[in-house]
């Protein structure tokens, strides 16, 4: 099974701040007062939280995320949140409680069905996975992420005609073009469409050198996957054409 277009995270960071620290520092350079703090200090530690998240740094952005849960128990994008890191560190059942959870709270929250998907295609549930990334686009049809990882769960399926529309349906949101054609030509490539995978790989390859991106550790990984992808494919027309000369 090829990977998921799971919120991708950086390596591992040391330098770590305490809460308190986070919150009087953005507290002197913003000057807000004490009437609106109190929101804005959720806000701001959501997403310094998702920051830590994305550089490695799981267990502090979990300890984050847990003080806003503790703090609003019933807001339904901080367990989504949570069990979205709790995921990329390997701890599945606490993602899928914070995910279930996630639901009872906001119903209509597509966010956590995607996320929850994630985790039935990780686990090889794939049935189970379309399903909730159905209900993602339900609620939100503009939502690129759950197109991309629908038409992958697709793909395992051997539905590749299927996986094929999914994507042109991504492409017409101008959004993650780059992780679109990546995964397109792959679905090409297993599909044994050798030329539009190429086509498929050159693209995305393109679009990633030339896009300016604040995510470089993901970027650079998704390049290195379609390197691989590539060489894996140039072997197979090289064995092809040794076992099959014309």
């Amino acid at each position: 099974m090829d990977h998921y277009s799971f919120l991708a995270f950086g390596t591992q960071q040391n330098n770590l701040y305490s809460t308190d620290k986070i919150n009087t520092a953005y507290m002197q350079q913003t000057g807000v007062k004490d009437s609106n703090k109190s929101s804005l200090e959720k806000s701001y530690l959501r997403s310094y939280a998702l920051k830590l998240a994305y550089k490695g740094d799981y267990t502090e952005a979990i300890t984050l995320l847990s003080q806003l849960i503790d703090s609003h128990p019933q807001n339904a994008v901080d367990y989504n949140n949570r069990g979205l890191v709790y995921f990329q560190s390997g701890e599945s059942q606490k993602a899928l409680r914070d995910y279930n959870t996630a639901m009872q709270l906001n119903p209509k929250l597509a966010s956590v069905y995607n996320n929850r998907a994630n985790y039935y295609a990780a686990c090889g549930e794939l049935a189970a996975a379309l399903v909730d990334y159905d209900q993602a686009l339900d609620l939100n049809p503009r939502y690129v992420r759950a197109w991309i990882n629908r038409a992958i769960t697709l793909r395992d399926l051997g539905q590749y005609k299927d996986a094929i529309d999914n994507f042109e349906v991504s492409l017409l949101f101008g959004q993650l073009e780059g992780n679109i054609w990546a995964e397109r030509g792959r679905t090409y490539h297993l599909w044994g469409d050798w030329n539009c995978a190429i086509a498929d790989y050159y693209r995305a390859l393109t679009h990633l050198i030339s896009q300016d991106t604040n995510e470089e550790v993901s970027s650079d990984r998704l390049r290195l996957q379609i390197e691989n992808w590539l060489d894996e494919l140039m072997f197979s027309q090289k064995t092809d054409w040794y076992t099959n000369p014309k």
